[in-house]
C-alpha cells in the first residue's frame, strides 16, 4: 500500500508563489514517475508536471516557465514549485505516484485571488 500526503496549497494573490509538497511512503521505489494534476470546478483533471526517478520532467504548455517540479528521492517527496500565479491556476491539486497501479493523494487547495 502507498500513501502520499500533500501540503502546501492555500490562498495567494495573482502573481504570488506557493510550494506544494507531497510525501510517498509504504511500499514506494524511487524510480517510479511522480507527478502534480489539478482539477479545476467543473473541468477534468489534467497534467501539470511530472518527474522521472532519473529526474527528467515535463510541463503542461500552460505552466511552462512559471511551475518547477523537482524530487528529494531519498526522502520519497516531490515538490511543485509554483510562480506568477493566475487566477487560472486556481485548482485542487493532487500528487500522483504511477507504481503498481497508481496511487493519488486527497488533493491540496489553491486559490488564486485578489
Amino acid at each position: 500500500q502507498v500513501q502520499l500526503v500533500e501540503s502546501g496549497g492555500g490562498l495567494v494573490q495573482p502573481g504570488g508563489s506557493l510550494r506544494l509538497s507531497c510525501a510517498a511512503s509504504g511500499r514506494v521505489f524511487n524510480f517510479y514517475t511522480m507527478g502534480w494534476y489539478r482539477q479545476a470546478p467543473g473541468k477534468q483533471r489534467e497534467l501539470v508536471a511530472r518527474i522521472t526517478g532519473g529526474g527528467i520532467t515535463n510541463y503542461a504548455d500552460s505552466v511552462k516557465g512559471r511551475f518547477t517540479i523537482s524530487r528529494d528521492n531519498a526522502k520519497m517527496t516531490v515538490y511543485l514549485q509554483m510562480n506568477s500565479l493566475k487566477s487560472e491556476d486556481t485548482a485542487v491539486y493532487y500528487c500522483q505516484y504511477s507504481g503498481g497501479s497508481g496511487y493519488w493523494g486527497q488533493g491540496t487547495q489553491v486559490t488564486v485571488s485578489s
